[in-house]
């Protein structure tokens, strides 16, 4: 009888546990319940106080004590709202962290670029599979766990906001700053894919900031050196790059993250970037699209704004535009000080400030900032190297393999042949080839440089007979794979001559590159595994030795014989 009774309190806990949970408000319907708490702090805020409320100053942990204190510095004189982190390590961010935050009138937002997890700016962390290989991931659940897995770390070094999706469709090839870092070129799957890291963020308690609106993805030009132009009519904009924040939108996305383009067909003002026009952010984002969450300009620092717009005037325009937090302004003492000469102008008016300070108040209040956070200093890296967190990047990375050619060739191989395993772009053995070779007893291992000679490489076809089975590990070894894979002719050469003989092919690289070996298509077999780093040299040698049937689907086209969902 005891036992049932106890039994049955234990469902009834776990039930009024989760419905609990069920009822905690997101967000956005947080910003419709006005709580008291951001009421009772903006009334104690002045003028330049609410003003402040709106800028996030940029931070590093790599650099030197006096950057650091003078962050600190701003931080306690401006009364500024966020930091934004770049690169560190975990255990210095949170001491510099807590440091931060006892000097914030307000306790600050802490956010971070973080598209791929921390180990995007941080040594000593995780970073997940870039987006461009997810991109090719069957399973969105596993997506889904990757964002609570992210919250998990954030909160855990005192961040609230990842300034992640990128949910820009990447239907330009040559795009130099999206590129891997979206999910592909198809409409749908970049909707899809990123709805499901951002469900689980949210639901891991992280402020988001869906990016780069209204689309980035088919630019030639970096926004970070000088200001892109879409040239598009709206039909196309509405139809293709607006698609994924229009989905998340009506998902609950809790921020938007706006880009620095020039629009002729949105806005027709001369060299106006999107960031700072109104017609883009208060007419597009605002009234048609009917976004009420938080609005993120992106880095006021870039070349996209500043080549026009300096000295204060960029902050004051973004702001008139519908912009709630401006990031890295330039000089954000100057920034302030121009905005409450432009309220005094009449160019903007107090209420226009006050809509934004409350939203962003709000978003401190959802994140529990109504408490000022002390963050635990102890064990930092081992709670952002979790076992699980480690398991969950090995499955995305076995998720993503792509096999593009011929499940026959794979299966072909035995160990009864010798196998030749040449690893091309690095001098220096890779867990792909050790692992392979392990199992391939009866093999024999080259490495052949990206800038190899001629003769080098002549000297390796050499001892190759006609019946070996080849396996070549292309391997691009820079750290961000972008195009242009850094390899000399005679090494693209002799990919051409072992593709003709049947050779079959792990990619460890960006799948645009496909395009800059010619004849790779004649290779028996191709697996794409997207990027150099070793869960991908793990997942990919599980296929090469018949444990891990790939299942991945290329998120984009690379020419007529390698097209978007191709995967056998």
């Amino acid at each position: 009888m005891n036992k049932k009774f106890f039994y049955a309190l234990g469902i009834l806990s776990c039930a009024v546990i989760g419905t609990a949970k069920a009822q905690q408000p997101t967000y956005l319907e947080l910003l419709k319940q006005q709580p008291h708490w951001v009421d009772s702090v903006f009334n104690k805020l002045s003028t330049k106080q609410k003003i402040a409320q709106l800028f996030f100053v940029r931070a590093h942990t790599n650099l030197s004590k006096a950057y650091q204190d003078s962050v600190g510095k701003v931080i306690r004189k401006e009364k500024l709202g966020g930091v934004v982190f770049f690169q560190g390590g975990p255990v210095r961010q949170v001491v510099l962290t807590n440091k931060y935050q006892k000097k914030a009138k307000v306790p600050l937002i802490i956010a971070s670029d973080g598209e791929w997890g921390l180990g995007m700016r941080l040594d000593s962390t995780i970073s997940y599979p870039y987006q461009m290989a997810l991109g090719a991931v069957q399973n969105k659940e596993l997506l889904y766990k990757m964002g609570l897995e992210v919250a998990k770390d954030f909160k855990r070094l005192g961040m609230q906001m990842n300034l992640a999706p990128d949910v820009d469709v990447n239907n330009n090839a040559r795009n130099p700053v999206i590129n891997f870092r979206s999910f592909g070129e198809n409409k749908y799957n970049v909707a899809e894919k990123s709805a499901a890291y951002l469900k689980g963020m949210q639901e891991g308690g992280l402020l988001v900031s869906i990016k780069h609106f209204p689309g980035h993805g088919d630019t030639d030009v970096d926004s970070h050196y000088d200001l892109p132009q879409l040239k598009f009519g709206k039909e196309r904009l509405d139809t293709l790059e607006l698609y994924p924040f229009k989905e998340l939108i009506k998902q609950g996305a809790a921020g938007v993250m706006v880009a620095h383009m020039n629009i002729p067909s949105l806005d027709a003002t001369p060299n106006l970037p999107s960031t700072l026009s109104q017609p883009i952010i208060t007419g597009l984002l605002k009234n048609e699209l009917g976004f009420k969450g938080l609005i993120i300009s992106d880095a006021m620092d870039m070349k996209g704004v500043t080549k026009y717009f300096k000295d204060g005037e960029a902050d004051v325009m973004g702001l008139i535009a519908g912009n709630d937090i401006l990031e890295l302004s330039e000089n954000t003492k100057v920034a302030v000080k121009s905005v409450r000469q432009a309220i005094k102008d009449q160019r903007i008016t107090m209420a226009r400030i006050d809509e934004s300070v409350k939203k962003v108040l709000t978003a401190k209040y959802w994140a529990g900032l109504n408490v000022r956070p002390v963050i635990e200093e102890n064990n930092v890296v081992e709670d952002v190297n979790r076992p699980e967190s480690i398991a969950l990047v090995q499955q995305l990375a076995d998720a993503s393999m792509t096999l593009l050619k011929s499940r026959e060739g794979i299966a072909s191989l035995t160990p009864k042949k010798r196998t030749v395993i040449i690893n091309v772009g690095t001098a220096q053995p890779t867990l792909f080839q050790t692992e392979i070779s392990g199992f391939y007893k009866n093999s024999i291992t080259f490495n052949v440089d990206k800038n190899a000679s001629a003769s080098a490489i002549a000297e390796i076809i050499k001892q190759i007979n006609g019946d070996d089975q080849i396996v070549m590990a292309i391997v691009d070894t820079r750290n961000r794979p972008n195009n242009n894979i850094p390899l000399g002719k005679e090494v693209k050469d002799m990919v051409t001559t072992l593709s003709a003989r049947n050779a079959m092919i792990a990619f460890f690289a960006n799948p645009y590159n496909l395009a800059n070996l010619p004849g790779i298509e004649m290779a028996r077999s191709i697996v794409v595994a997207y990027q150099k780093e070793d869960f991908m040299q793990k997942a990919a040698a599980a296929v090469f030795t018949k444990k891990l049937v790939p299942t991945g689907k290329l998120p984009i086209t690379v020419n007529s014989f390698f097209k978007y969902s191709d995967g056998l």
